[in-house]
């Protein structure tokens, strides 16, 4: 942990939490909680209602829904895709609320849902996993060229998203994608790592990924029920088996290690970083061991900043009003103070 550094700027750009704020658990559950849906959801009425619904052609059959909203009238702002974590979707709190500020602020602001996410399961007969990179970066490409007239595009993620955000720009270069930066929120850096944390950790952790993942897997079932059925499956309970149980099937991967693997983007995996591109996440995370920072390529495209609280995607100063992680990414993606 010595080269891992804490943030220690002044202003905004420090994490100051109200003491009582300050429990690792609380911070990650107020990101996703149900006590703010109400609210967030009538904020993020107006970016809902303008939202176009696109089918973005990811290339070899894949299809990928995107959801667009234009503000009106639009300001010279570079537009920004915002990618959700595992099991979450594009209307997903977290994303909502920081695209609503963003949409207020006169951005264009897409948020994509992954493979099988929101309510997508029928688009795509294959499932999931998070070494689908290609998918993503194809999406990013026709969403560019398509439907922003090949203007820069500025890429905001969230945990799983968080991973695919840097991945993708990773890959900006060889993709011909024109991205302006890429931000990672609590990325998932070693899945491995990540796995034990939710197998070891607070056992509310497991248990609340277990639950999306089944009624996920049902839902897929349903729309292809001569493909799957995952009976069996359900009757696991448990992360590291149902992964490695869908690995075997599923995929091409020779053992849940090299599954793993192929994901995560410790090692040489960001040394091809060009894209100037941020990492946000904190010292307390439950769920992302901080560690794995250590072992992370450092280009100098890439920056950390690494909170002493915050938990796993959370960031909260106090219960209401923008969070410090929206005030730092807007401003960072261009917009005014919040």
């Amino acid at each position: 942990m010595n080269s891992i550094v804490l943030s220690e700027r002044s202003g905004d750009s420090e994490f100051r939490p109200a003491r009582w704020l300050r429990n690792h658990h609380l911070q990650s559950m107020l990101a996703s909680t149900a006590w703010r849906r109400g609210e967030v959801c009538a904020r993020a009425a107006p970016l809902t209602a303008a939202a176009e619904e696109l089918l973005l052609d990811c290339g070899d059959g894949v299809r990928l829904q995107c959801l667009l909203s234009r503000p009106p009238p639009q300001r010279a702002r570079t537009p920004v895709l915002l990618l959700h974590g595992w099991e979450g979707s594009a209307d997903s709190l977290y994303v909502l609320s920081l695209a609503q500020r963003l949409f207020a602020q006169g951005f264009e602001v897409a948020r994509l849902n992954l493979r099988d996410h929101g309510e997508t399961h029928h688009l795509n007969r294959e499932l999931f996993h998070s070494c689908r990179l290609p998918e993503v970066v194809g999406a990013v490409a026709t969403l560019q060229r398509q439907h922003l007239q090949g203007r820069a595009l500025q890429l905001v993620g969230f945990s799983l998203g968080g991973n695919f955000t840097l991945r993708v720009a990773a890959q900006a270069r060889a993709a011909e994608l024109n991205l302006a930066q890429a931000i990672a929120v609590s990325p998932v850096l070693d899945p491995g790592e990540t796995l034990l944390a939710l197998q070891r950790g607070f056992p509310g952790y497991e248990l609340y990924f277990v639950r999306k993942w089944l009624r996920s897997l049902r839902k897929k079932q349903l729309a292809w029920p001569d493909t799957y059925d995952f009976r069996e499956l359900a009757r696991m309970r448990d992360l590291r088996n149902m992964t490695a149980g869908l690995v075997r099937q599923y995929t091409e991967f020779a053992s849940l290690e090299d599954y793993l693997n192929g994901y995560a983007i410790t090692g040489a995996r960001l040394a091809p970083l060009e894209v100037p591109a941020s990492i946000l996440t904190s010292l307390d995370d439950p769920i992302i061991p901080a560690g794995g920072l250590t072992r992370l390529a450092r280009p100098p495209a890439l920056s950390v900043t690494l909170a002493r609280y915050g938990g796993h995607c959370g960031f909260f100063e106090r219960l209401r009003g923008p969070t410090w992680l929206e005030r730092r990414i807007v401003t960072q993606l261009g917009g005014d103070p919040l």
